[in-house]
């Protein structure tokens, strides 16, 4: 069965999910930072200045409209905002968790520092107050996976690229193998009980492996790109497949 959004337990529709995944993430905003290092071993340091790195040539332009889109506590948008020169236009860093946001707008930087920086923007990836195709490159890194419905989350991003203009998505995914298996046990039994420890609460990280385990593999998320009007969709695995990078353009005009 193809999954169609994130549902966290005990919603019924899209606007249940959607509220629930909020108030989640609006209550571990405090420790989010802390679990990710802890859980991931630092690794997902590296995820975040290899999706970077893919968007370099872009990056370096410093006229290019930029949108980190569920930016979290602005890990992403900080590795972006490495790869941009003095003087670029800011870069909008976007999440409809304003807990996670307000954390995330301390790692943003400032106009008055003369560095390239972030501007926070508190929005719903699946309603963006942007412009049709006013964007060159939109950036999400561990935040795609929860919106309430992942087709209208990638048409939304289609509108307000501009035609050439590039999509990045970094989720986590489930590696296959005796290293999948031993994955899964981490992820199912020892991250629980970790993220319980440390930010005192259940739910959400048995919401996470559950969200995972939801989420449509590469080629079906892959197919999902292409039937939503991009086109040079590719997946990129990253430590053995436990996350990857999805990459695709919106088609230019003829």
């Amino acid at each position: 069965m193809t999954a169609t959004g994130a549902k966290p337990a005990g919603t019924e529709d899209e606007a249940g999910a959607a509220k629930a995944v909020q108030q989640m993430f609006d209550s571990i905003a405090p420790r989010y930072d802390l679990l990710n290092h802890v859980l991931s071993a630092n690794v997902d340091r590296v995820w975040w200045s290899r999706t970077a790195r893919r968007f370099k040539t872009v990056l370096a332009d410093p006229d290019a409209a930029i949108l980190d889109i569920c930016c979290g506590t602005g890990d992403m948008t900080r590795a972006l905002l490495k790869r941009r020169p003095r003087g670029a236009r800011p870069i909008l860093a976007a999440d409809f968790s304003r807990g996670m946001l307000s954390r995330g707008a301390q790692k943003f930087g400032s106009a008055e520092l003369g560095v390239p920086y972030a501007v926070p923007l508190e929005a719903d990836a699946l309603h963006l107050p942007l412009k049709l195709e006013s964007l060159d490159l939109v950036v999400s890194a561990f935040g795609f996976r929860n919106l309430a419905n992942y087709e209208a989350g990638l048409r939304e991003f289609h509108r307000v690229l501009k035609p050439g203009g590039q999509l990045g998505i970094l989720d986590f995914s489930e590696p296959g193998g005796l290293l999948g298996k031993a994955y899964a046990v981490y992820f199912r039994r020892v991250l629980p009980a970790v993220g319980r420890a440390i930010c005192g609460k259940d739910g959400p990280y048995h919401y996470l492996p559950a969200s995972v385990g939801s989420f449509p593999p590469p080629q079906e998320m892959l197919a999902l790109m292409d039937a939503t009007g991009y086109t040079q969709c590719a997946w990129r695995p990253y430590t053995f497949g436990i996350a990857g990078l999805y990459t695709a353009t919106r088609a230019a005009v003829a």
